[in-house]
């Protein structure tokens, strides 16, 4: 049988350790050594996670908010934005706890392959009646295939759900890239707080107008997915077979 002390134990010394007095010293050791292949690639893994991700979820809030009365579309896309910088740092700031829970890598793992599925779909693009046409405070969101909710609070709640998901997906692929970097981590998740506040929605234009840039979110964040699937099956298959 696993034993799930031996398991948590191990678990949370895998994760790093950022606690307040230590998180300067991380960021200036990593960057540092920025130049190195290994910490130059964690770095460039991790601003593309962010920026890909960012504008993804300006799509979704813009999406799942069309349709609706232009005051309350207004609102929900305010709700909506400011949700998920609020969880982003909820998120961010229980990072290394987050990393500490049994099989959470993997399971981190396997939630950003749905990631990497729907952002497939976006960059494809959809067509069909019931797909959203879009807020026109976002630009993309009218190719995201998603239908439009049909009332405020029923656009609320659909926005909620996705903040949540899509602010742990965030979180947990700027670990996931950067775990063996710590201050690059710590970096990486400061930006995803800033692009979700400031330049969501831009970037979110730049996404629909440009769209090798989500192409190569897309190959980041499968190659971080199945990084983390490898590495969490390895942590994980000792104390569950052995």
């Amino acid at each position: 049988m696993m034993d799930l002390a031996l398991l948590a134990a191990a678990a949370s010394a895998a994760a790093p350790d950022l606690t307040a007095g230590n998180i300067w010293d991380l960021i200036v050791k990593d960057f540092a050594n920025i130049g190195t292949p290994t910490a130059l690639a964690a770095f460039a893994q991790v601003l593309m996670i962010d920026i890909v991700l960012a504008g993804d979820n300006a799509i979704v809030v813009g999406a799942l908010a069309a349709g609706l009365p232009d005051s309350q579309r207004k609102k929900v896309i305010a709700i909506g934005v400011l949700a998920a910088l609020v969880l982003r740092v909820i998120f961010a700031l229980t990072v290394t706890w987050l990393l500490g829970i049994v099989g959470l890598v993997l399971a981190g793992g396997v939630l950003l392959l749905w990631v990497a599925w729907r952002m497939y779909r976006d960059i494809q693009g959809h067509s069909g009646a019931e797909q959203s046409p879009g807020s026109p405070e976002i630009e993309g969101d009218e190719k995201s295939g998603l239908t439009a909710s049909k009332s405020f609070a029923s656009a609320a709640w659909a926005v909620a759900v996705a903040d949540v998901s899509m602010s742990l997906d965030n979180v947990l692929a700027v670990a996931g890239a950067a775990r063996e970097h710590p201050g690059i981590l710590i970096v990486g998740l400061i930006f995803a707080v800033a692009l979700m506040g400031v330049a969501a929605n831009i970037i979110a234009k730049y996404i629909e107008r440009y769209r090798w840039i989500g192409w190569i979110g897309l190959v980041v964040i499968l190659y971080v997915a199945v990084k983390m699937i490898i590495d969490g099956w390895a942590e994980v298959t000792p104390y569950v077979f052995g």
